[in-house]
């Protein structure tokens, strides 16, 4: 009986690693589509239009597949919808061969659409069901933030391989030249279709795992109409997801805008400012597994609290700074922000029960924050200066704020209740 108990233990440790990897692997993905924009745009010669399409192709992907994704779930169950999420991530980064062999625009967005759509269904996959293996919401929450530490770490090593065999040709970039710019999207191309074999060999590990379906019962058989009527009846839960919306605004809009802000406070080149960008994202790792440490110890509640305070008074030294505070205030605004997506994502459907898959899809689908937001910034830049411009994410982490406050407020009023 015991040796059983711990096989079981075992297997569910070897399931947990599989999908916390997860997290690693759309997070190379995002980050070096992020990296490697510039270099299409040069390479290929796109306008300001055309690239802001292939950014708005990732967003778009993630509103787009993340309904489609829930219903997949409740049809096929977790495993085979992990199967699916690896193909389409697969399938788009295959797509680069015929778009590198035709130098085709439209073939490049259409594989960003498809490989962002696989990581649309693998997040809709995988942060619920990180959650759904602990019975306990409060150390769901808490796995589900050290699962999301390992997404910042696959950004970075994804922008480190486009570093390494992408950026650093000294002509990548520069030439007229059709056989040299055909040369430097097979360089592309390679690494994507590398990318894409690995998540192949991963799918076939995957075929022979047993994926337990917790949280999918039979009760969860329930019409789409009543499980969505609840939801917009749960106040909680739309905060949360008004929250996230803005706090994923926030992040895209800081990181979009960090490079800019250094060029424009200080004195440094465009080389400088993409190492010290890694620094951001390193520290947005690092802030990850330490509130993750936290956790165990404050409530995440009153963590969630202290960084969006911490994010907020980062964004002001931004708005007001110049030199290396500025630095090092969006090094921190990055730490701070760390915490916030699991926290949110795990307080927001917490108590959604067999709402659960539907709430995790439209807190997913609210990654388009990161585009609109994104815009939205970019136009006070355009009206105003890239300084000005950091209003806009400080308004996102108020919101934050106030719902850190709300979490404890209601925390304390059950707890009262049941004393």
């Amino acid at each position: 009986m015991e040796s059983s108990e711990k096989e079981i233990k075992r297997k569910k440790r070897t399931l947990s690693v599989i999908i916390i990897s997860l997290f690693f692997l759309w997070g190379m993905a995002n980050n070096m589509t992020d990296t490697l924009l510039y270099t299409f745009k040069s390479v290929l010669n796109m306008s300001n239009l055309q690239t802001f399409f292939i950014k708005f192709a990732s967003y778009g992907a993630y509103f787009c597949f993340s309904l489609p994704a829930f219903f997949f779930i409740r049809k096929h169950g977790y495993k085979n919808s992990i199967i699916l999420g690896l193909l389409m991530y697969a399938g788009g980064a295959v797509l680069f061969f015929p778009a590198a062999n035709l130098m085709n625009y439209t073939l490049y967005l259409i594989a960003f659409y498809i490989m962002a759509g696989g990581c649309s269904v693998l997040e809709t996959v995988a942060n619920p069901y990180i959650m759904a293996m602990e019975s306990d919401a409060n150390k769901g929450i808490r796995k589900l933030n050290l699962a999301q530490s390992f997404n910042p770490l696959g950004s970075i090593f994804g922008i480190i391989i486009c570093n390494i065999f992408v950026m650093e040709s000294d002509t990548f970039g520069f030439n007229n030249n059709a056989e040299i710019i055909k040369e430097e999207l097979d360089t592309i191309t390679i690494v994507y279709a590398a990318i894409g074999q690995i998540l192949l060999i991963y799918m076939m590990i995957l075929l022979f795992m047993n994926v337990p379906s917790y949280g999918l019962t039979s009760k969860d058989k329930i019409l789409f109409s009543k499980s969505m009527n609840r939801l917009l009846n749960n106040k909680s839960f739309i905060l949360g997801l008004i929250t996230m919306f803005l706090y994923l605004g926030a992040q895209a809009g800081v990181w979009s805008f960090t490079t800019s802000a250094l060029k424009a406070t200080s004195n440094i080149t465009d080389e400088s400012a993409s190492k010290w960008y890694i620094a951001v994202i390193a520290a947005f790792m690092i802030g990850r597994f330490f509130f993750t440490f936290l956790m165990k110890y404050y409530n995440h509640r009153i963590l969630l609290l202290i960084a969006a305070l911490g994010a907020l008074l980062g964004t002001a030294i931004v708005m007001f700074a110049q030199g290396i505070a500025v630095l090092i205030a969006i090094i921190f605004i990055s730490f701070f922000m760390s915490l916030m997506f699991s926290t949110i994502f795990g307080n927001a459907i917490a108590e959604t029960f067999q709402d659960r898959q539907l709430a995790s899809a439209l807190l997913i689908m609210a990654i388009l924050g990161g585009a609109v937001i994104t815009t939205m910034q970019g136009f006070v830049v355009e009206k105003f200066d890239i300084q000005t411009s950091y209003v806009i994410p400080a308004l996102c982490f108020f919101s934050v704020t106030f719902y850190a406050v709300y979490l404890i407020m209601k925390a304390q009023n059950k707890y009262e209740n049941l004393t």
